[in-house]
């Protein structure tokens, strides 16, 4: 039977339900999300025949073409144009794919007239050209960070123009609920990516990221054996992937407790020491490192260039003054491919945040009358490899991100949150999961929160915020709303949480819980509405954590 056909059909009955509050005009989109399709749609997705959807593979690229085709039954208006400049659903991402040979990564230092030379697993890295850096000095720049809304800059009176800068990972009081770095939770300035990023910003020509002397937590290192994928990949790992045109032009390497307490050694002080100094008084306890000067190398075995795609469609906002504006409802289609006869099928990861996507473009397509703002819908590629469609289109956006008023970003929303090596003695997983769905970036965005518990009352999802107050999983940088959440976009990851088959190839489709991932998708859509049509849409809160530092 047609989507729209069958949308029509249900809206009375649908009105008479737990859904009798929703305003008459939205209920025709809201009939259209139906367990039946989400099935059969996260079945083809996640199928032996698409083989694992791994980016710049042919199964990707199929998953690519179906959501283009998804988008223009649906009527959407594409949001892109191709090389000609012809209307397209496909924005096009250029990547290089590279093989890094961890025979020639290695780090070198040399004091006093001797050198110490580490590799994996004392330190690791990967850049998409090869890199050397020879005996470049070093300084050491705590934890990397420059925050002007906090008062706090660990570049303070710091030179660091054509030096190497050794940071500590994560940010300071991490473990303090009062903390102006959003208490236990995480900010954007905890994250590699920034860290790399500032220190580029102040000359630097390579960062080694650090673990803190004082930590609960996992290392960097520690983080990726507890990913399915690293270990059962092992015998043919993954290739690296990264954008042709790269924010990042400087190389970086993690490094591990050892080395850093080794450059450390000529600064008076200890990794410890230095810490806890800045933890207590939040002032730059930077400085240069005496006699001490550091080769990195970082070289690959392979190297090519590819072309992945970014999925866009809009649904245009029915009110003039209010349509060039933008709500944002977003997931990624890529996973991690197949290896030695095994397919990662991913299908909560994230066949299901794909059809979400889909589903939703359907419903307020095909609804007779349209939110005030417009809504854009987009499916990024290379989220497994870095949220690299995400950050591509951050960087070149197809509708401008300061009136982009909220994003919806859906990525593993068909599961229940188990247990697993993922979060064992880093987070409390409840008992009963069989209801609930995790928000994730209300420290930037209470109101935000606020507009989807309301609508909740609707739908009675219980809805979640531990991910945003802890700082071991990293999670809030690790899907595709977080490029959003650097510009200043009320961005949300809705997450149902990790499980045992988190990227394994048992993540398959038998196991969603279609009603459950129907419940978030209505939810999604109310709340959507909202974003559209409110008078007064979620503001973004760029220092979320306390009082400035005086």
């Amino acid at each position: 039977m047609p989507r729209t056909f069958f949308a029509f059909a249900l809206a009375a009955c649908l009105s008479a339900t737990a859904f009798a509050a929703v305003p008459a005009g939205e209920q025709p989109g809201l009939a259209q999300i139906r367990e039946i399709d989400l099935r059969a749609d996260i079945g083809f997705l996640a199928s032996d025949a698409l083989h694992g959807r791994l980016s710049l593979q042919p199964g990707d690229d199929v998953a690519v073409q179906w959501i283009a085709s998804e988008f223009a039954k649906a009527g959407l208006t594409p949001a892109a144009t191709d090389g000609q400049g012809r209307p397209s659903y496909l924005q096009a991402v250029p990547l290089i794919e590279y093989r890094p040979d961890a025979q020639a990564t290695r780090l070198t230092l040399k004091r006093q007239g001797q050198s110490t030379q580490w590799k994996t697993p004392d330190v690791s890295g990967a850049f998409p050209e090869d890199r050397d850096v020879v005996d470049a000095p070093v300084v050491f720049a705590g934890y990397g960070i420059t925050a002007p809304e906090l008062g706090y800059d660990d570049y303070a009176g710091l030179d660091v123009k054509g030096k190497v800068v050794v940071v500590f990972d994560h940010e300071p009081q991490e473990t303090d609920p009062s903390s102006i770095f959003n208490g236990t939770g995480n900010t954007r300035y905890a994250t590699g990516y920034v860290k790399v990023l500032n220190a580029q910003e102040h000359g630097a020509v390579a960062v080694l990221i650090a673990p803190e002397p004082s930590h609960n937590h996992p290392s960097a290192q520690e983080i990726r054996v507890r990913i399915g994928h690293q270990a059962e990949h092992a015998a043919n790992p993954i290739p690296a992937q990264a954008l042709v045109d790269n924010a990042l032009h400087i190389p970086s390497m993690v490094i591990s407790a050892e080395v850093s307490s080794q450059l450390l050694a000529t600064s008076g002080s200890t990794p410890a020491v230095l810490q806890n100094a800045i933890d207590k008084d939040l002032k730059s306890h930077s400085l240069a490192l005496t006699d001490t000067a550091i080769s990195l190398h970082l070289h690959n075995s392979s190297r090519r260039e590819g072309i992945t795609w970014n999925v866009v469609g809009l649904v245009e906002g029915g009110d003039p003054k209010l349509a060039p504006e933008t709500v944002i409802i977003s997931a990624h289609h890529d996973h991690d491919g197949e290896s030695d006869g095994k397919i990662w099928h991913g299908a909560d990861d994230n066949a299901s945040g794909t059809v979400g996507v889909v589903t939703l473009a359907h419903a307020f397509a095909s609804n007779p009358i349209k939110p005030k703002r417009s809504i854009l819908f987009a499916v990024f590629a290379g989220e497994e490899r870095g949220l690299l469609g995400a950050y591509y289109l951050a960087a070149h956006p197809l509708r401008p991100l300061d009136t982009t008023r909220a994003m919806i970003n859906f990525d593993m929303i068909g599961r229940d949150e188990k247990p697993s090596l993922q979060t064992d003695g880093l987070i409390q997983v409840p008992a009963d999961t069989s209801n609930r769905l995790n928000l994730i970036g209300a420290a930037y965005s209470p109101d935000y929160q606020r507009t989807v518990a309301k609508q909740n009352q609707q739908v009675g999802l219980v809805l979640d915020d531990r991910f945003d107050h802890e700082y071991a999983l990293n999670v809030f940088f690790r899907s595709d709303q977080f490029p959003f959440v650097l510009h200043n976009v009320p961005a949300f990851w809705w997450f149902t949480g990790f499980h045992p088959d988190y990227h394994h190839p048992t993540d398959t489709a038998e196991k969603i819980d279609y009603p459950k991932m129907a419940k978030i998708l209505k939810l999604a859509y109310l709340s959507a509405w909202k974003f559209a049509d409110e008078a007064t849409p979620p503001r973004f809160e760029s220092h979320p954590g306390g009082q400035k530092i005086n």
